[in-house]
């Protein structure tokens, strides 16, 4: 069974930083492209950044230059590094990851983060 387990979430102010973290757990042949999302209360959910299994990244542009995503492969693990934060970046962040085996896009549960002002 496939299992997403985001963490890293919580309350920052301001300018300050947040690193999240997701684990993929019951993948059998890997990972192909891991990806986060975040949806803002009376909001579509939105593309927030995105990396392949060789690592070629990019970012939605209200995070460009403020938000870095990378993966540990051996640890089916990855992260959002988010520095500058603002109140505009509070949002339920979701990470997804789309799998060879079994074959498919999974969702992880979701890690709030609210930027105070």
């Amino acid at each position: 069974q496939v299992q997403l387990v985001e963490s890293g979430g919580g309350l920052v102010q301001f300018g300050g930083s947040l690193r999240l973290s997701c684990v993929v757990f019951g993948s059998s042949l890997g990972i192909n492209d891991m990806a986060w999302y975040r949806q803002a209360p009376g909001k579509q959910r939105e593309l927030v950044a995105r990396i392949t299994s060789w690592g070629k990244t990019n970012y939605a542009d209200s995070v460009q230059g403020r938000f870095t995503i990378s993966r540990d492969n051996a640890r089916n693990t990855v992260f959002l590094q988010m520095d500058s934060l603002k109140p505009d970046d509070t949002a339920d962040y979701y990470c997804k990851a789309d799998l060879f085996n079994p074959r498919g896009d999974y969702w992880g549960q979701g890690t709030q983060v609210t930027v105070s002002s």
